[in-house]
């Protein structure tokens, strides 16, 4: 995909994603955004979703994932974070350091780690709806996706790479009734799990 194929897709928006892929997945022992699901691979199951809320999607992965998730998915754009060991706040500032640079300076970012895909099509709704920083919750637990707002998004760009998300962040909690939404697909028993909440759609 062209950057103007990009801009013209994103054109007049003010929310972005930024799916995070670059871990080593070590407990799976295999890359988790390549998963076979059904007839599908996770990270494109996931990419798939957020298209059908109209919001722009940024992949950050590591080097070798590059070509295959390429060939993989439709209408994202995929870079590369050459230090992946420093975890996932270094991979978002990556994304929405690209985001800057190339497409706006004035937006809102969703963060999707592809290892949490349990979220359901209605909180994704009210999240994309919201301004400032949110997650949802269930049971007294945070969950993903992660909205940033316009302001928090300069502050995660300001910290070191390998600090933890909830050390710069207090979103706002929103309660939610997904029933996967605290869904960690790190191992292969978790697998399972994740073939069920895609069937409960």
């Amino acid at each position: 995909m062209n950057i103007c194929d990009f801009m013209s897709y994103s054109k007049g928006e003010k929310i972005f994603s930024v799916i995070l892929a670059a871990g080593e997945s070590q407990r799976m022992g295999r890359p988790k955004a390549l998963l076979t699901i059904n007839d599908d691979v996770l990270i494109n199951f996931i990419v798939k979703r957020l298209k059908k809320h109209n919001i722009s999607t940024i992949i950050v992965t590591r080097d070798e994932l590059i070509s295959e998730i390429k060939s993989l998915t439709k209408g994202v754009e995929i870079i590369s974070n050459k230090n992946p060991e420093l975890g996932r706040t270094g991979s978002l500032q990556i994304g929405l350091n690209y985001i800057l640079k190339n497409y706006s300076k004035d937006f809102k970012a969703l963060v999707v780690p592809v290892d949490r895909p349990g979220f359901s099509p209605s909180t994704l709704s009210k999240l994309i709806s919201l301004d400032e920083t949110s997650c949802p919750e269930k049971d007294g637990r945070g969950g993903h996706p992660l909205l940033i707002s316009k302001t928090d998004i300069k502050k995660i760009l300001n910290q070191e790479p390998a600090t933890p998300l909830r050390d710069v962040l207090n979103p706002k909690k929103f309660e939610v009734m997904d029933n996967y939404l605290h869904l960690n697909v790190d191992t292969e028993k978790d697998i399972s799990i994740l073939l069920d909440f895609i069937s409960s759609l």
